[in-house]
């Protein structure tokens, strides 16, 4: 039965519950970790190479899409090592996908990334 928690009570639930999935990736994806940080090391860089306010945005949220993408490709690998251990066509598949957009989501950071640094220094 889904629990009955709605307005407040249901954000504050949402919210730990959020927190509790942010620090579980944290302490088992060793490839979150490492984007973490690297998102953490860029976050300074992204005030002195952004000229607007959109170039800001474009270079963090170019950094968060890759966090989020990580964080969705963790959760469908826990759910396909949760089933079983064997292996089988469609957990590999799964898994490759989920694999294929982390690496999309940082082909895109790194155009942004690369992009804008371009744009400021040789532009």
């Amino acid at each position: 039965m889904k629990p009955s928690h709605t307005g407040l009570k249901h954000l504050v639930h949402s919210t730990r519950y959020s927190l509790k999935g942010l620090q579980a990736a944290f302490r088992h994806e060793a490839a979150f970790r490492q984007e973490v940080v690297l998102s953490v090391l860029l976050l300074p860089l992204a005030w002195w190479i952004a000229d607007d306010p959109i170039s800001w945005l474009i270079l963090i949220g170019s950094c968060l899409v890759v966090l989020i993408t990580e964080l969705l490709n963790s959760a469908v690998e826990s759910v396909v090592d949760r089933i079983g251990t064997e292996k089988h066509e469609l957990s590999g598949r799964a898994k490759d996908i989920g694999s294929a957009a982390v690496m999309l989501a940082l082909l895109l950071a790194g155009l942004c990334w690369g992009l804008m640094a371009w744009q400021k220094f040789f532009g």
